[in-house]
């Protein structure tokens, strides 16, 4: 692990006021804040969409999730939320963050009716993740299963990747079984900031790379997509009446149910 190259699950941590960062991850928020003012809101805006998503699925009977691209704990992890409302529910987390898989196995402990699990693993190998005894261990992949790839896919910048990955992962899991996303887009962002998007891009001062909303929809081709559809994340299921612009917030999010 060098802690002298930013790491995006820290530098998200950083943006959401957690403590787990070192001084790469700041100077990286905060170059990128620089450029985009409301990357704290989006940060925020998209934590939020994962606690409804999670608290949607649970009330609407699922039992399982598998959390991908977890980041380091804060409050209202993935199982906290299932488990309020349905404490027999299961969550594996997956990160390739050494730093995140340690702090998940101190923090994230579940009830005693439910169950927790980890697995250090990458998102552009899915066969890692499918193939790990832990998923098997803490995952009935006979009853459906929420796939959660949140603020993950946009470090994929190839879309045939990316589109793969999630297939693969989804084929592995049964009829009746959720994808909830969400990507970086510029689709609402005024034209200095896509050309500055682009050059942070091509320079490698970002790592993440914008969909429009052909782009992210791919991933929801073949799926039934929730009420609303795809939405800035803000605007998914909202619950507070002084939701922030989608030019504020800039990411896509939505959730999709497999037949």
């Amino acid at each position: 692990m060098d802690t002298s190259v930013p790491h995006p699950a820290r530098r998200y941590n950083y943006w959401l006021g957690g403590k787990d960062h070192f001084a790469a991850d700041r100077e990286s928020g905060d170059l990128l804040v620089k450029a985009f003012p409301t990357a704290r809101i989006a940060a925020r805006e998209n934590r939020d969409f994962l606690r409804r998503s999670v608290r949607f699925l649970a009330e609407s009977g699922v039992r399982q999730f598998l959390d991908v691209g977890t980041g380091l704990p804060v409050p209202d992890n993935t199982h906290e939320i299932a488990q309020r409302i349905a404490p027999e529910s299961r969550v594996l987390y997956v990160d390739n963050d050494p730093i995140v898989m340690t702090h998940s196995r101190a923090l994230t402990v579940g009830t005693p009716e439910g169950r927790t699990g980890y697995v250090e693993a990458d998102l552009r190998d899915p066969e890692s993740i499918i193939g790990d005894p832990e998923l098997r261990a803490v995952l009935d992949l006979r009853e459906p299963v929420a796939l959660l790839l949140v603020a993950v896919l946009h470090f994929l910048h190839d879309d045939d990747q990316a589109a793969a990955v999630v297939a693969r992962l989804l084929a592995a899991l049964p009829s009746g079984s959720y994808l909830v996303a969400s990507n970086l887009t510029l689709d609402h962002a005024p034209p200095a900031q896509v050309a500055k998007h682009e050059e942070l891009l091509a320079s490698g001062r970002t790592d993440a790379r914008a969909r429009n909303l052909s782009e992210f929809g791919r991933f929801f081709a073949e799926l039934d997509v929730v009420d609303p559809g795809i939405v800035a994340v803000s605007d998914w299921r909202p619950e507070r009446s002084d939701q922030p612009t989608p030019t504020d917030v800039a990411i896509y999010g939505a959730v999709g149910r497999k037949a």
